[in-house]
């Protein structure tokens, strides 16, 4: 996977760290994610618009792809707090 594949890190640092495994949520520019009722919308630098895909959580080794942080460094807060809920009510943490 050459391209940039952007995601929104939900684990934090420490089990990151120790593991070698980041846990988070895709996001994407694709704009047809606008009626998707999981996709988060929210402007990013520059007012490009982005989504955040709360129903899609990945896992990977980070230090096997050479990860590293986006350009933009965190996405808006509203956004990560919006994602985190709906995240939330699908799988149901703490319920």
């Amino acid at each position: 996977m050459r391209d940039l594949h952007p995601l929104v890190v939900l684990s934090p640092r420490e089990f990151n760290d120790r593991t070698g495994i980041v846990i988070g949520l895709p996001m994407t520019t694709a704009s047809y994610n606008d009626s998707n009722p999981f996709a988060i919308r929210f402007a990013g630098p520059k007012g490009a618009v982005s989504y955040i895909l709360a129903h899609q959580p990945k896992s990977f080794d980070w230090r096997a792809r050479a990860a590293r942080p986006h350009h933009w460094k965190q996405v808006p807060e509203q956004a990560f707090a919006l994602a985190c809920e709906t995240l939330n009510q699908i799988i149901e943490l703490g319920a």
